[in-house]
């Protein structure tokens, strides 16, 4: 959990500034379910994205 949180650090917070809470909000919602949850790779997937480890379930 502590990686994650330095990846989204990393990634995320420390290249944006943000006017608003709301802005900010809307950035770290997009960043974890439009990115990480679903292009980035994931260690625990073998190193595939969400994606590419579901396809043999769906097809």
């Amino acid at each position: 959990m502590e990686s994650f949180f330095h990846t989204l650090e990393v990634e995320l917070v420390y290249q944006c500034r943000w006017a608003t809470q709301a802005e900010a909000r809307q950035a770290l919602f997009g960043y974890i379910e439009g990115y990480s949850n679903r292009h980035r790779m994931h260690s625990a997937l073998g190193y595939l994205t969400p994606e590419q480890a579901e396809q043999p379930m769906i097809g």
